[in-house]
């Protein structure tokens, strides 16, 4: 581990992202405070990385100069800020705490005023990525709020991403993370239709994402999900079905809010669904490609 006299981050929700988040800031040498309404997943990894474990999430603010939560949903996020054992609760002055989740925007408008009263910024920083780009310091940040508490995170968040973007106030994070993962489950449904015909064409499926990987329609995400497409029973999880789910139905609100009409994101909610249906709402995302093929066979 690296020496360094920087900043200490609090990681509050240590599952996939928030795990490896952690990790990565800990290689390079940043203090690491942790904390998981699970303790004993916050004790293995605290175990694995050097970190210590807190017994709330007011306490991990309280120890910390940059405060991250990055948790499943918006019930969590508000529930990780508000009350006595909340990080509004225990965050230092002069602090900032930001939330990486993918929620609504309102929510960081919710818990920002109870932040601010005790002296801390407060943004939200949701990222696109994988574990992977995690653990490599390669994350996108997409952050809102006030610059000069965006300056002060910067320590921290450089040693997780290879750009930030400030994109404007409170909320505006949150909103372009939403757009970002419309494109996202866009892909996953094109590459999962692409894959199946191509399979029912006589194309060997590894070769056949391959082309698809090489082509005009690659991007990281096309890249990154290979294994989970190509070897899907052998592939670890590494984003819910679940987790689409939810995300979908946030972005369904935000085009509410916005008056912005979204039937692929309709569509994809769709697909996401009925690949629930079939394999539980914990299978990877690209059980998608999966569902077709059992749909097909009937």
């Amino acid at each position: 581990m690296a020496e360094t006299d920087g900043p200490t981050a609090a990681i509050i929700g240590t599952g996939r992202m928030g795990s490896a988040m952690a990790e990565r800031l800990a290689s390079r040498g940043t203090p690491v405070v942790l904390y998981n309404r699970t303790r004993g997943r916050a004790e293995a990894l605290a175990a694995r990385i050097g970190a210590r474990v807190a017994d709330s999430a007011a306490e991990a603010a309280a120890a910390a100069d940059v405060v991250i939560t990055m948790l499943a949903d918006d019930d969590a996020v508000r529930a990780a800020f508000i009350g006595a054992d909340g990080v509004a609760a225990g965050i230092r002055p002069g602090s900032v705490a930001v939330d990486m989740s993918t929620v609504l925007p309102e929510t960081i408008r919710t818990v920002a005023p109870g932040v601010r009263s005790a002296g801390a910024g407060v943004l939200d920083g949701p990222v696109s990525g994988s574990v992977a780009t995690t653990l490599a310091g390669e994350l996108t940040i997409m952050v809102g709020g006030e610059s000069d508490d965006l300056e002060r995170a910067r320590p921290v968040l450089d040693g997780l991403a290879k750009r930030i973007f400030h994109l404007g106030p409170l909320g505006s994070g949150a909103a372009m993370k939403l757009a970002v993962n419309t494109v996202i489950y866009g892909l996953n449904g094109a590459v999962s239709e692409a894959l199946v015909l191509a399979e029912r064409s006589g194309i060997d499926r590894a070769i056949a994402y391959e082309v698809i990987a090489s082509s005009a329609a690659a991007a990281p995400f096309v890249v990154y999900k290979q294994a989970s497409f190509v070897e899907p029973e052998s592939t670890p999880v590494a984003f819910s079905l679940g987790l689409a789910d939810k995300d979908l139905r946030l972005i369904g609100e935000q085009a509410t809010a916005t008056g912005t009409p979204m039937p692929q994101a309709a569509a994809n909610l769709a697909s996401i669904r009925a690949a629930e249906a079939s394999f539980g709402e914990d299978s990877d995302l690209s059980a998608v490609a999966r569902h077709l093929r059992q749909e097909g066979r009937r």
